[in-house]
């Protein structure tokens, strides 16, 4: 927990943040139900930074006081879906859509219509914005963040404003798939169009969703925690495997060195000995020797 705690501590000190949730079943916990759901939270570092963490955080449900109080240190963008608990953050944290949601909704909405009725289309038609604005950012993945910044406001911006005019022109149904879609998209726009706010950030959480994607596989196999306490173990322990692997560490090397180093160490009463034991630690060593 002490080398968790600086890895928390380090991540809150980035600008970018991504984040995400996934369900888990927690048998024995004190005033809930077996069958209930519990949440494990993920955040994780940008593309932007140099060295990359992936914390997951186990909490008891889906409330929005749970990110506030993980990120209650935290000043800068924070990538997520298209969730309502991440709208209610202080105002020191900028809150950045992802447009991969956007286009699965729209996407949805397509695949639901009968097959002739697809081609021009107004899901179709949405699908085309979506995926020329992914386009762009395929484009422009080579530019350096202030070259990336003035593209998107003179290339993607407009396209976007299109997009959102057009879709409001339509007062599309509710009721209707891509109603449905459209509502979700018209929702969203103060947070989507947030990406051009920084060459930094991202398009999509993608990021996220592949960081958290371990766990959800992890999650087929074990099935369910026994207790919260040991759901709070697994959060630690994914949190130093799947960090490790985002920096090209074996874990099993990792892992095994920071049992040998951690032995006579008292770091409960010395944070600074964890700090020396994080993966970030761990390369360096190696690259010394």
């Amino acid at each position: 927990l002490p080398v968790y705690n600086a890895l928390k501590k380090r991540l809150v000190q980035h600008t970018i943040l991504h984040a995400d949730e996934t369900t888990l079943q927690v048998l024995h916990e004190e005033g809930k139900k077996p069958q209930s759901k519990s949440y494990m939270w993920l955040y994780r570092t940008s593309g932007d930074a140099k060295s990359q963490l992936i914390l997951y955080d186990y909490q008891p449900d889906r409330k929005a006081e749970h990110p506030k109080e993980f990120l209650k240190d935290f000043h800068g963008y924070l990538h997520v879906d298209g969730y309502s608990g991440y709208h209610s953050l202080p105002d020191e944290i900028t809150v950045v859509g992802c447009w991969a949601h956007v286009r699965r909704k729209i996407d949805e909405a397509l695949k639901s219509m009968p097959e002739k009725a697809r081609a021009g289309s107004l899901a179709e038609k949405a699908k085309r914005y979506c995926d020329r604005l992914f386009a762009l950012e395929q484009d422009f993945s080579e530019l350096s963040q202030e070259e990336r910044y003035a593209r998107r406001q003179s290339e993607s911006e407009p396209l976007m404003d299109e997009f959102f005019s057009w879709l409001w022109s339509l007062h599309a149904s509710a009721k209707s798939a891509f109603g449905s879609a459209a509502g979700y998209v018209l929702g969203q726009r103060k947070h989507l169009q947030n990406y051009l706010l920084d060459g930094r950030l991202e398009i999509s959480n993608n990021r996220a969703e592949r960081s958290i994607k371990p766990f959800v596989i992890g999650r087929k196999n074990f099935l369910f925690a026994n207790t919260a306490r040991g759901a709070r173990a697994s959060a630690v322990m994914y949190s130093l495997v799947e960090t490790a692997k985002e920096n090209g560490i074996k874990p099993y090397d990792y892992v095994a060195w920071l049992l040998r180093t951690a032995l006579g160490m008292r770091l409960k009463e010395a944070s600074e000995a964890a700090v020396q034991l994080t993966p970030e630690a761990f390369r360096r060593e190696a690259e010394n020797k």
